[in-house]
C-alpha cells in the first residue's frame, strides 16, 4: 500500500497502538489524581493500567510479530552495534527502542504492583491488596511506589526526548503509532498480524483477572 503517494508498510496493529496511547494518557492521569488527592480516581486509573499491562504482556507473546518481545528484544551486542551506527533490519522497534519499551513496561509493572499494596499516610486509603500487609509495611511500599514513579518519570522524559530527536531527523515515530503504517524501505515487508479473535479472548480473560485483583482477590464487590 501507499501512504500519501509513497509506499508504506503495516507495522503496528490496533491493540498495540491503543495500549500505547492509553498507557500514556493514564500515566499522566495517575500523576494528576495522586497530586490532587483524588485517590479513588487514582485507584481506578491504576486498575486500568494493570489491565493494559497484563494484555500487553500477553500480546507480547502471542500478538503481531512487531508486538512480540521476541521480535524486538535484543542483547547488549545488538544494542551497542545500533548505537555505533550499524542500523537494524526490519520495521518496528530498533534495538535501543526495544530496550526502552522493556524498561518502561517493566517499571510500570513494578509501579502498579507496589500500588496494589500501598497504604496512604493516614492509614485510610489503600490498594486492593493492602489487606495482606500491615500498615507500616504498606507505608514503606507506598514510599517505594513514589520512588519508582520518579524513576519512571525520568525514563518517560528520556523516551520523549528520543522521539523528538528522531522526528527532527525525519525518522517518523509518532505518525506510524497513530496510523499503524511506516514508510517502506528496501528489504522490509508487512509484519505478521496477530489474530483479532485471540485479541478479544485475551482482553476478556485480562478483564476478569484485573477485576479480581482490583477487588482484593475477592469475588464480592467489596474491597
Amino acid at each position: 500500500m501507499s501512504d500519501g503517494g509513497k509506499p508504506s508498510l503495516y507495522v503496528w496493529d490496533v491493540p498495540t497502538r491503543l495500549i500505547h496511547w492509553a498507557l500514556a494518557i493514564l500515566f499522566a492521569f495517575s500523576w494528576w489524581s495522586a497530586k490532587t488527592d483524588h485517590l479513588p480516581w487514582h485507584r481506578i486509573s491504576g486498575d486500568l493500567i494493570l489491565g493494559l499491562l497484563l494484555f500487553r504482556l500477553s500480546w507480547g507473546v502471542a500478538g503481531s510479530s512487531s508486538a512480540r518481545f521476541a521480535g524486538f528484544v535484543r542483547g547488549p551486542r545488538a544494542i551497542l552495534g545500533y548505537v555505533r551506527g550499524q542500523g537494524y533490519a526490519g520495521p518496528g522497534h530498533n534495538p535501543l527502542g526495544g530496550l526502552s519499551v522493556v524498561a518502561l513496561i517493566g517499571l510500570l509493572c513494578v509501579q502498579v504492583g507496589l500500588g496494589l499494596f500501598s497504604v496512604d499516610e493516614d492509614f485510610i486509603e489503600g490498594g486492593p491488596m493492602s489487606r495482606f500487609v500491615d500498615n507500616d509495611l504498606g507505608r514503606q511500599i507506598a514510599h517505594l511506589h513514589h520512588l519508582t514513579f520518579n524513576i519512571l518519570l525520568g525514563l518517560v522524559i528520556l523516551h520523549l526526548a528520543a522521539i523528538g530527536v528522531y522526528e527532527l531527523r525525519r525518522k517518523r515515530l509518532i505518525l506510524p503509532m497513530l496510523t499503524g503504517r511506516t514508510p517502506a524501505r528496501a528489504g522490509w515487508s508487512d509484519v505478521r498480524r496477530g489474530s483479532p479473535l485471540l485479541a478479544l479472548i485475551l482482553a476478556a480473560v485480562v478483564a476478569v483477572v484485573t477485576w479480581f485483583v482490583a477487588h482484593g482477590l475477592r469475588f464480592t464487590g467489596s474491597v
